[in-house]
């Protein structure tokens, strides 16, 4: 790979290439963009910000469904020396808040969105009150990817230690945090990863993860454009829709390199154990890698057990470490290599001691993957709690240091000190073990909880739960926990509450309800404590939680509230005499678990998440195939709307 000093100097060398992006946005809907195509309309639509007024060092928050003008204004903001600044497209108040909150800690924003986009902003800005919004969403608002005048921009000079762009992590919504990554952290990063990779010419690659998460676009995107391969971006929202789409595409387009978090392997199994997926070859893939979040050693043997006959290789699991503030990449394993873990004795994880080995039938013996070793232009070490540095098998503190290191948080001084320890190396809030030679990440000295490969911190979903009439902060804690090496993690709401069990169910439903329609997220457990332990400066002790309901402390309280009798089976009374209806309920029991869903509940509005609300329809279309698709639940959102809706296609 060519060594280059800045992302405008890579976008320069590779723009004469026939080389070519193809966008996957639906089951028949593909366009194709070439690299040259995409300098061209970078520069055009660079042109059209510049004739607006913006310079060098204002922010483009770049906002939009589609994978295609999301590049395009990525790049014009890149040539123009205007920091990009990628934002999922959220779907619940939480995500829309975040958007507004980023705004506002920025200097001179511009919003650069989809028309539709732009008028759902505008609806709930105007529902929430944000007046301070609105000169965002008029004046300083860009829907159109031309320019007008036909005018092409002007390329600024940028020096590599200059900032590229602007990665806020899917952390906290009410304290929004921006990674600056300059032009030497991305490009010291993509050389490390083409190495790490062994990338070949005969290298192409395909990827669902969205734009705005770095593994999307530094890792699969800009990596590719980097070493001059093809590469495939498929729809986000399409792979969750369709996930079997995915490896069928892999099969046909002959992709090398895939990647996914541990619930993009779980999400496509379920779908392919209820509907197996047509004839494919997937022996050419070579790597599929795996973060993001923690990864199980047990889905990733299931993922590859049941992809074997297709011809998928054991060695292509490729199960990484990294972060934003690292430009995404820590350590790679060897290619070529299968992949392995180690077990440990749960109680043995305390910072500064040995880890305990553990066997298979030890009930406390918990496995953890082994991610590999650093990769070039970046080290890490693991440390105890004063910084002093550990001897390999002790569980410490993750840090990090290396060229492909943030320099700090956007216009946030005190966080960013708070960032790094005096002799220069980052906090990652990571705890590991360096265990034969590869890194082990072991938990979280920060409490954040990972859903879906998206970022959580317990205290915004504290905020939310304490909203509730007779809750209050200090009575709740939030927390995530994986209760076996073959589950997601799972989240975990205590509730300070001292009443009886009958009256605590409906305060189950009443946090359930607020927690999905708020942020978008499905509670797994919510459980009645007696008391929040904190330590003695008051601060919630979040892991003991976790700790004592992963030893069983809460399993005859839950067992309890499990036998007492639920809501929804009143509903069904209701719709018995519908048998269509009937069957749409228990389609959607199956999914949403022991959340209440009424025959006249819009779907959209029951507090279960866009993954779930995908699983119940793909299942009704699996049920009734060829007379509702997806597409038709907006239109028909209850389960008496579909009820009807089937009623009149059959």
């Amino acid at each position: 790979m060519t060594t280059y000093k800045t992302l405008i100097e890579l976008l320069d060398h590779r723009q004469d290439t026939d080389k070519l992006i193809r966008f996957i946005d639906g089951t028949d809907d593909e366009s194709l963009l070439t690299f040259t195509d995409l300098r061209s309309r970078a520069i055009h639509f660079l042109g059209a910000l510049q004739d607006r007024g913006m310079k060098a060092g204002d922010e483009l928050i770049i906002l939009s469904g589609s994978n295609e003008r999301f590049l395009i204004a990525f790049w014009a903001a890149i040539l123009g020396g205007i920091l990009p600044i990628p934002i999922a497209v959220g779907i619940n108040d939480e995500q829309r808040l975040k958007i507004f909150r980023i705004a506002a800690r920025l200097q001179n924003p511009t919003l650069f969105t989809d028309e539709a986009l732009q008028e759902r902003l505008k609806t709930f800005a105007a529902v929430q009150g944000l007046s301070y919004a609105n000169s965002l969403l008029d004046r300083k608002c860009v829907t159109n990817i031309d320019n007008p005048s036909g005018r092409d921009g002007t390329v600024q000079h940028r020096e590599p230690d200059d900032l590229a762009f602007i990665q806020y992590s899917s952390g906290s919504t009410s304290d929004p945090k921006g990674v600056c990554l300059t032009h030497r952290n991305l490009t010291t990063t993509l050389e490390s990863m083409v190495r790490g990779l062994e990338l070949t010419e005969e290298d192409s690659a395909l990827s669902w993860m969205p734009l705005t998460h770095d593994m999307g676009l530094i890792g699969y995107h800009l990596t590719f454009f980097a070493t001059g391969l093809n590469h495939t971006i498929m729809d986000t929202s399409l792979f969750v829709r369709r996930p079997l789409l995915w490896l069928s595409k892999a099969s046909e387009l002959r992709a090398t390199i895939l990647c996914s978090p541990n619930f993009g392997y779980k999400h496509y199994l379920k779908m392919f154990v209820r509907k197996p997926a047509p004839e494919m070859d997937l022996s050419c893939v070579r790597l599929m890698l795996n973060g993001a979040e923690p990864i199980s050693a047990p889905l990733c043997d299931e993922f590859l057990d049941a992809t074997a006959p297709f011809g998928l290789k054991r060695s292509a699991m490729f199960p990484v470490y990294g972060l934003a503030e690292a430009t995404l990449a820590v350590t790679f394993p060897k290619t070529g290599k299968e992949f392995s873990w180690i077990l440990v004795q749960r109680h043995s994880l305390r910072i500064g001691e040995p880890y305990a080995p553990a066997n298979a039938e030890d009930h406390d013996a918990v496995g953890f993957v082994k991610l590999g070793s650093a990769i070039d232009n970046c080290e890490y070490r693991i440390v105890d709690n004063d910084d002093g540095v550990l001897a390999d098998g002790c569980v410490g503190n993750i840090q990090i240091h290396g060229e492909n290191i943030t320099k700090g948080l956007y216009r946030d001084p005190s966080a960013t000190e708070e960032l790094f320890t005096d002799d220069g190396w980052l906090r990652t809030g990571d705890c590991g073990i360096c265990a034969e030679g590869e890194l082990v990440i072991t938990g979280r000295a920060k409490d954040i909880i990972i859903v879906n490969g998206q970022n959580y911190y317990p205290h915004d979903i504290e905020e939310i739960v304490a909203k509730l009439d007779g809750l209050e902060l200090g009575k709740v804690a939030v927390t995530g926990a994986i209760p076996s090496p073959t589950e997601v993690e799972e989240i975990l709401v205590f509730i300070l509450y001292r009443k009886d069990l009958p009256s605590f169910r409906e305060l189950v439903t009443r946090v359930r309800d607020i927690v999905g329609i708020q942020a978008g997220l499905e509670v797994d457990r919510v459980i009645p404590v007696t008391r929040i332990p904190k330590t003695t400066s008051g601060k919630v002790q979040r892991a003991k939680l976790t700790l004592e309901y992963l030893d069983g402390d809460f399993d005859v309280v839950l067992q309890q509230l499990n036998q007492l009798p639920k809501r929804s089976t009143l509903y069904v009374q209701e719709v018995v005499s519908d048998p269509l209806a009937s069957e749409l309920m228990a389609i959607c029991a199956e999914f949403s678990h022991d959340r209440k869903i009424g025959p006249d509940d819009n779907l959209f509005e029951v507090g279960i998440s866009s993954l779930t609300l995908t699983e119940i329809m793909l299942a009704v279309e699996e049920k009734f195939p060829g007379l509702i698709d997806i597409n038709d639940l907006f239109e028909h959102p209850t389960i008496n709307d579909m009820s009807a809706f089937l009623a009149n296609k059959s």
